[in-house]
């Protein structure tokens, strides 16, 4: 699969050279500079530093903003944790996953630009700790494109039903009767209005946590901006009530809806990792659109907890069966970024969507990379239509946009998969929407069909009812999942009811670069 852009080598560069600035030794000089060399060295080095308080301490190039958080490792269970909070002045923010446990100090500042590292020694000394992180705060930008909104109705929602066939061909979903009744998913954001009155039918609290805040209620923060505006937006595209006479319609209407408030306040490591971890026996889909900075110099990615969330949630969520991690593909084509660059989206974990405009062209916001997987609609030119979905307030809008507006309604869409067949593994879910998806309708001529016959390129339009063909036999395909060095990291399990297509024998390739289906030598 082609990579249309990599990020410039001198523009990178310069930034790399000023974070190699900031922590370069200066250089030699005189040993006691004249009184007016001073004052002006003085007015260098305290300049920055007051616009770097007025600021509100945001990271400055290479800097990190430490927090008062700690990802902590100790065995022994819930009881043993909140004795080692207790004795070294933390309150246990609660239990992410195995054996680690989110702390917070009592005294330490919420925000500073150095590491506190006298707790954190005196964690690594505690016998029963095996392992201390104090968290570092990490940027991430929601991926909508804002526009005011306006009052909605189902006949806007072009992109589910279109007499020109120019939509992801819910209806016809819906007349098999796949509307995601029993599938339960969560959107990671920055909250979800849980009294939406559209909404709060679907909204399933076992699949909501306030992470930011530490507390079972994921409503989000009302500011006078809205700025909390983004999950509730996402969640509504996927479960909005059908029939009630309010707003628009979710893909999957009967679904189970939840939110997990973590964009609101630090996001670190821990926090996400959190998040990804929530109740994986009771979710099936988390869908995130959000991710590293889309400014085209940015290469960013999960760290060690989140990783091991993404891992854990593959191999041990839905009971085996594997969570389904869906991931906006990021909003920086302006920018000419690289959503090869986004360690979220181009993990092998992930099912990376992008964004098609109304008229089928490649919208201005789009990122071009081999990582992602398929395509839904979204907003284009002023002249085009955009996404119809819930708002703060009760509200309702049609000027959801961006990757953001598109990876929910991929979310939904799986959700109607997997109502229909509820044995798909995450990976199985990965090959079916590769091999459903085609290119109806996206104005590109740089198509390519690789060995499967699959049409390539960076983006695709993933339709809603050939993933719900179940009665064509069942196909076993030993396909396996290695790493860039040839090492096979797992077989996934028995590939259940192709749609239209003929069983091959095929290798899986995940680089840190591109995904490639090839048939097997």
């Amino acid at each position: 699969m082609r990579v249309l852009w990599a990020a410039p080598a001198r523009r990178r560069g310069a930034v790399l050279r000023d974070c190699a600035a900031l922590r370069a030794p200066m250089a030699s000089g005189p040993s006691c500079p004249p009184v007016g060399r001073r004052l002006r060295l003085k007015e260098l080095l305290l300049g920055p530093l007051l616009l770097l308080l007025v600021s509100g301490l945001e990271p400055v190039l290479c800097q990190k903003v430490y927090t008062n958080t700690w990802a902590v490792h100790i065995p022994g269970g819930q009881e043993g944790a909140d004795l080692i909070a207790n004795k070294h002045g933390f309150i246990n923010q609660g239990h992410v996953f195995g054996d680690y446990y989110h702390f917070r100090h009592r005294t330490v500042v919420k925000r500073s630009l150095s590491d506190h590292r006298g707790t954190q020694v005196r964690l690594e000394r505690d016998p029963k700790v095996t392992w201390a992180e104090q968290q570092v705060s990490k940027k991430r930008k929601k991926r909508d494109v804002y526009q005011e909104p306006s009052d909605p109705k189902f006949r806007d929602q072009w992109y589910l039903y279109n007499p020109n066939r120019r939509d992801l061909n819910a209806r016809s979903a819906w007349e098999l009767g796949y509307t995601g009744k029993g599938v339960v998913v969560s959107i990671l954001d920055d909250g979800i209005e849980k009294n939406h009155p559209d909404l709060m039918q679907n909204y399933d609290p076992d699949a909501s946590y306030d992470v930011n805040d530490g507390d079972p209620d994921p409503q989000p923060r009302y500011t006078q901006l809205n700025d909390n505006r983004h999950g509730t937006r996402c969640a509504g595209e996927v479960a909005a009530v059908a029939n009630n006479g309010i707003c628009g319609v979710g893909v999957a209407y009967n679904a189970k809806i939840g939110g997990v408030r973590m964009l609101d306040g630090e996001v670190t490591d821990m926090v996400e990792a959190q998040s990804l971890s929530l109740n994986p026996q009771h979710i099936d889909v988390y869908s995130a659109s959000w991710g590293p900075e889309d400014d085209g110099k940015t290469v960013d990615g999960p760290a060690k907890l989140a990783k091991e969330a993404f891992l854990r949630g593959v191999t041990e969520g839905r009971n085996g069966l594997g969570s389904i991690f869906v991931w906006a593909s990021g909003n920086g084509g302006r920018e000419l970024d690289s959503c090869n660059c986004d360690g979220y989206t181009n993990s092998i974990y992930t099912l990376s969507i992008s964004s098609s405009t109304q008229n089928g062209n490649v919208p201005w916001y789009s990122e071009a990379c081999s990582s992602t997987l398929a395509t839904t609609y979204s907003s284009g030119n002023p002249k085009e239509k955009q996404i119809v979905t819930t708002d703060l307030k009760s509200k309702c809008t049609d000027s959801h946009t961006g990757t953001s507006a598109s990876a929910p309604l991929a979310a939904g869409i799986i959700a109607l998969a997997l109502e229909a067949n509820k044995n798909l593994t995450w990976r199985d879910m990965q090959h079916l929407v590769v091999r459903t998806s085609h290119p109806a309708h996206l104005l590109t001529n740089d198509w390519r069909t690789n060995g499967l016959a699959i049409h390539m390129d960076t983006v695709y339009l993933m339709p809603v009812q050939s993933l719900l063909w179940q009665k064509r036999g069942q196909c076993e395909a030993s396909a396996e999942m290695c790493d860039h060095h040839g090492h096979k990291l797992f077989t996934p399990r028995k590939l259940s009811h192709w749609p239209r297509a003929k069983c091959h024998t095929h290798t899986f390739i995940q680089t840190e670069a591109y995904h490639e289906l090839r048939p097997s030598q």
